[in-house]
């Protein structure tokens, strides 16, 4: 099996050399929230690179056979993570649903789709996890469907500590294949950005609202970094 700093690293390296995360801080990137930061990540771009796409989803499989392993169904949350939950249910060969943010309003008026039989553990997908409340919806639509909802899997956490609280409010348990420090750690120690830039993306992290403000973004009236 290979070792978890293994796979972090390697997930690291496939998301730099995809340009799947983007590091720079003049001009920064504008967010959705209207704050600026000094980095953009987009996981999923990595659908289109087919040999990186199998690594990664043989990852993420490992880890919920080893993490999960009562995992009945696999769900994807609309729309990231719709694909990946479709490719590691056919490596799991689990069934697979997915979880609309509302629903539809015409039809079923389903907001999951698929079949979903009662008291199944369900494992959600998503690309990445950033302040971690978006999965909320996805969770709550699971729940009230009797499904029992403890995992959830992504390819790239940010690692913030209120994540990390949500999480844990919730039941929830993260899988995630990397965060900020692999990212940070394998660019610093093969020079894929100079110093002052790596510097700017730890002070970023540290504190994304200041940095924000500093660099012209707005501050604590924006909710969340995510582009």
């Amino acid at each position: 099996m290979t070792a978890q700093n293994d796979i972090a690293r390697e997930t690291a390296r496939i998301l730099l050399d995809t340009q799947s995360v983007l590091i720079r801080d003049n001009p920064p990137f504008t967010y959705t929230s209207g704050r600026v930061g000094p980095v953009y990540v987009d996981c999923r771009r990595l659908i289109s690179f087919p040999k990186e796409r199998k690594t990664l989803m043989d990852f993420a499989a490992q880890a919920i056979r080893a993490q999960a392993p009562d995992t009945d169904v696999v769900a994807g949350g609309e729309t990231a993570g719709i694909p990946y939950a479709a490719f590691i249910a056919d490596r799991l060969e689990k069934p697979m649903i997915y979880v609309r943010k509302k629903a539809k309003g015409v039809g079923r008026n389903a907001q999951i789709e698929g079949h979903l039989d009662h008291g199944k553990r369900v494992l959600i997908c998503e690309d990445l996890q950033n302040y971690g409340n978006s999965v909320k919806v996805f969770v709550d639509a699971l729940r009230a469907a009797d499904a029992i909802v403890e995992h959830v899997c992504v390819i790239f956490t940010y690692g913030h500590a209120s994540a990390a609280k949500f999480m844990a409010d919730e039941g929830l348990k993260l899988l995630a294949l990397a965060s900020w420090r692999d990212i940070i750690d394998l660019a610093r120690a093969e020079k894929r950005f100079d110093e002052k830039m790596l510097a700017s993306l730890e002070s970023f992290l540290a504190d994304p609202v200041a940095w924000s403000v500093a660099h012209g973004g707005k501050g604590e009236d924006a909710s969340g970094v995510a582009a």
